[in-house]
């Protein structure tokens, strides 16, 4: 019985994907000649004269063919050649493809956000499988995967029932190399040097680095056994320069000020060790063994200085003189009596992940294939900030300043009076007096005011995944094959934070200002941008380390309930069958079925416990224990549709119930509490609680999804595309104030006679209504050449997308304020590639966004942040065939040329600046080599 056999998908493990990457099995004997996937590799053709497309072209084709032959809506960046992506990054080629975009944080493109959705509503895989991430929470951030060591990302925009692991805008799955499917032995080595023009704005600092890659693919035994090694090393530095203002005030005028600011210059070392290997076997035909296994040593180190500055927020003691006011905001003046903080502050984020997988595929003749799948994700990562102060005297001590300040586009830029390099009167110490008297475990008082802030983050994410898979074939009718599979995933991640009060060792008495010591000086580093002049400039983390500073234990509760301890198990039974038949002259492919997923999730945190005031005049707080459970089934069915014409034109229609689980945070079990004492309805004294929490029994985010796409093709080599989406979010999770009783809390008395109030208002994550969003991308990649052959070689690919939004992340809140949503997102490349020589260039853009950006402690906050229009550039040469140098390849790049800032505003008055940090451009140049 001879059966329908498909077209095997990249890689032997990718069942995870299949229909998403599957050439259409039926399609005419004609237009099967057109759809090979690998339009270059054919050694045969490039013998016998045929026209050979490698590079930037070969990328984009290879791209073009699997998003036509996919049964889902796919976008797909394929490597332009072995251990070479088009861009420096993952994220940054990802972040060309329709309706995606990216944030840059320090410079770098790190995370996506798919169709208006952030980050936290995608999910990533890597050879199909779930993977454990280096934030705090599901989302992967891309700077852990070297570019080097993927061949392939696809980016499916809707779900099907056999795709594990999907999103809710999204499912990002990254491909490593099949050595048995390459069929030839390849060798490739690279090395790129790298320039930030920013200079070296810290002391110690460099604005040069490297990172160097090589790979190796071969097969044995008659082609039944291949390996892939991958191996990847980065070692480059990034330079920002910031301003961030506090906030603005109110005056009694009506008018509003600055309240005050921080200018801090910002260094970056980056160093990454990425390793891939895959083993495959092939004893027979029909059976595929597959182990991969990838490990990446990712250290994000930075060193921050700079002023902070206590203005208009600061009233007692800065008083201002008001200069030009341009509709109700002062936009001069200066401020006198300022007690100004250098700050010389620290921030390593260091994590290990591994990631190891097994895949056994039988792939019968009679119609019945199998696989059987198992994978684990690990990560350890470490987070350290060191915060620091250093100024004139303590508290009420030493020398005040007089700040002049113009705010405009930028910012605010300053003048001052105060020599803020000096080491001499410069000290450390705490200028400001933050944080009142410190009080030891023992209950005895250490310190007038904090000199420094220590807090670790410890971060443990593990996860493991088992699953099988059954498929039936079908000789003849509409439908193709039929698919049952299961899959169960554990997933636990846990977070254990670390603080201190930081008390300089020599300040016995609790009032003493002390000079850095000499052998820790770094010098000066300059914040003359901001008009701020030179800081002193020294290692905290040496000061640390060699007893400068006393670590002292933060005794408070409410350290402790900002840990928890997450665990989700989650087993998942779908169905899918797989149609191929004609439909008059057009052909119909694609699949439906269901997907059910039970969730079996717990919380383990501490609950905040009042235990009365501490003798700096904050809460003292203890902690219990809290530990919580909940489980639930969600159903999902999925239908994907494509009708195939004559002549190249798709139609696609998809239809699905989708889903994303909690962010991880929000599902934590920990609470916390703060009182107030005021007085009830008879004048008596009550105590009325406050606080947050997080919600162990947290559902998903689930939607109802449509999509409707028309697809044009030209000759395998461009296509544009229209693709409208819709999806009306059924539930969505916000944070709202609810009243509980305060009985139900664990609060010991205030005070021994103040009682506590009936109630308590807590703010908790919960799930609420959701709301819409849709939209349109127009893409197209169009080779010139496809219409006039005399431009060979020239192109452009792009896309522009529109998404409207009508969902409120928060009661109250403007529909627009969805995290990650931009209304307009664009993106262009134009770019010749003939005889060697190839150029492109690129442009990104995408209107105001609500970013997330590093706040106090590292913690993550959320802002408003500007539109931004990115350019990058490259050129270079590949020797070419019969050269001494032939498997050469030379490139220059150029990267955010016009220098483009990210900037966040007050969403009140977008002349109020909050952040505007510089990244200047990079350059980069470098090789590979093809043996």
């Amino acid at each position: 019985m001879q059966l329908r056999k498909p077209i095997s998908a990249v890689g032997t493990s990718s069942c995870m994907a299949i229909a998403a990457v599957l050439v259409a099995a039926a399609l005419p004997a004609a237009a099967q000649a057109q759809d090979a996937e690998a339009p270059v590799a054919d050694e045969t053709a490039a013998d016998q004269g045929a026209i050979v497309v490698t590079g930037f072209r070969a990328s984009l084709q290879n791209a073009i063919n699997k998003k036509r032959n996919a049964e889902q809506i796919v976008e797909s960046v394929s490597a332009e050649d072995i251990g070479k992506l088009p861009d420096a990054s993952i994220a940054e080629s990802i972040a060309r493809l329709p309706g995606l975009t990216s944030q840059r944080v320090n410079g770098r493109s790190n995370s996506i956000a798919i169709r208006g959705f952030s980050p936290d509503f995608s999910t990533t895989l890597l050879n199909g499988r779930e993977q454990t991430s280096t934030g705090d929470n599901r989302a992967v951030e891309y700077d852990q995967y070297p570019s080097e060591v993927v061949s392939a990302v696809n980016v499916y925009k809707t779900p099907m029932a056999s795709l594990v692991g999907q999103g809710l805008s999204g499912t990002v799955d990254m491909r490593t190399i099949r050595p048995l499917d390459t069929g030839k032995r390849i060798i490739t080595v690279g090395a790129r040097g790298s320039y930030a023009d920013l200079g070296k704005l810290n002391a110690g600092s460099t604005d040069k680095g490297y990172r160097v890659n090589a790979m190796y693919v071969d097969q044995f035994a008659n082609d039944t056994l291949g390996i892939a090694l991958g191996a990847s090393y980065t070692n480059e530095p990034y330079q920002v320069k910031e301003y961030n203002a506090w906030g603005y005030s109110d005056l009694a005028n009506g008018d509003r000020v600055i309240g005050g600011a921080k200018a801090m210059v910002t260094s970056t070392k980056l160093k990454r060790l990425g390793f891939n290997g895959t083993l495959q076997w092939r004893p027979t035909p029909n059976l595929t063994s597959t182990l991969d296994a990838f490990y990446s040593n990712f250290k994000d180190d930075q060193i921050k200085r700079g002023v902070e500055m206590p203005l208009a927020m600061d009233p007692d003691t800065a008083v201002l003189t008001p200069g030009t006011v341009e509709n109700a905001l002062v936009t001069s003046g200066e401020f006198s009596g300022v007690k100004s903080l250098v700050r010389n502050d620290l921030f390593q984020r260091h994590a290990k992940l591994y990631s190891f997988g097994w895949n056994t595929k039988w792939e019968g003749d009679d119609g019945w294939n199998a696989f059987f799948d198992v994978s684990y994700s690990k990560t350890d990562r470490n987070e350290l900030s060191i915060e620091t102060t250093a100024g004139t005297g303590r508290n009420t001590d030493g020398a005040y300043d007089t700040i002049g300040f113009n705010t405009g586009t930028k910012g605010s830029t300053f003048t001052h009076g105060l020599d803020y390099g000096n080491y001499d009167t410069i000290l450390l110490t705490s200028p400001q007096g933050w944080g009142g008297t410190q009080i030891a475990p023992d209950g005895t008082a250490i310190r007038n005011g904090q000199d420094g802030y220590y807090n670790n983050r410890r971060i443990k994410d593990e996860l493991w995944q088992f699953r099988t898979e059954v498929e039936h074939e079908f000789e003849s009718g509409p439908l193709h094959s039929f698919q049952f599979g299961m899959n169960y995933t554990n997933r636990s991640k846990t977070l254990v934070p670390e603080e201190y009060f930081l008390g300089l060792a020599a300040n016995t008495d609790g009032l003493t200002s002390v000079a850095v010591p000499e052998q820790y000086r770094k010098g000066t580093t300059d914040l003359g941008y901001a008009g701020l002049g030179s800081v002193i400039s020294y290692d905290p983390a040496a000061l640390v380390r060699d007893g400068i500073y006393n670590r002292v234990a933060n005794p408070y509760g409410d350290v402790v309930v900002k840990s928890y301890a997450i665990r989700e198990r989650l087993m998942t039974a779908y169905l899918q069958g797989n149609l191929d038949t004609d439909v008059g002259s057009a052909h119909l492919t694609g699949n439906f079925g269901v997907q059910a997923q039970w969730t079996d999730q717990n919380s383990r945190g501490a609950s905040a416990v009042l235990l009365g005031t501490n003798a700096n005049g904050s809460p003292n707080v203890g902690a219990l224990a809290r530990n919580e459970s909940t489980d639930y089934l969600d159903v999902l069915p999925s239908l994907n549709l494509s009708l195939r014409f004559p002549g190249e034109f798709v139609i696609r229609f998809a239809a699905a119930r989708e889903i994303i689980r909690p962010r991880l945070d929000d599902m934590r079990a920990s609470e916390s509490f703060s009182y107030l004492l005021t007085e009830d309805a008879n004048g008596a004294p009550v105590a009325q609680v406050s606080g947050t929490s997080g919600n162990p029994a947290l559902r998903p985010w689930r939607a109802n999804a449509l999509d409707l796409t028309f697809e044009k093709y030209f000759a395998s080599k461009g296509y544009i595309a229209a693709q409208f989406f819709w999806k009306e979010l059924k539930s969505y999770v916000y944070n709202q104030d609810i009243l509980v009783p305060t009985s139900s809390l664990s609060l010991a008395p205030a005070d021994d006679d103040v009682p506590f109030a009936d109630t308590a208002l807590i703010n908790v994550p919960i799930n609420g209504k959701g709301g819409k969003l849709y939209g349109v991308e127009i893409a197209t990649t169009l080779p010139f050449d496809a219409f006039v052959s005399a431009l060979e070689g020239f192109g452009v690919t792009g896309s522009v997308a529109y998404t409207k939004s009508k969902i409120q992340p928060s009661p109250g809140e403007a529909a627009s304020a969805l995290p990650g949503y931009s209304k307009w997102v664009a993106n262009g490349t134009a770019y010749f590639e003939k005889a060697g020589f190839n150029a492109r260039g690129s442009v990104r853009y995408r209107s105001t966004f609500l970013g997330e950006v590093s706040g106090f402690a590292a913690n993550r906050v959320r802002r408003r942040a500007a539109s931004e229009t990115i350019v990058d550039a490259q050129i270079g040469y590949d020797f070419q065939p019969g050269s001494a140098l032939e498997g050469l390849s030379l490139y220059i790049q150029g990267q955010n040329l016009t220098d483009a800032p990210f900037v966040t505003t007050n969403p009140g008055d977008t002349r109020e600046v909050i952040d505007y940090q510089t990244y200047g451009r990079r350059f980069l140049a470098g090789f590979t080599y093809k043996f």
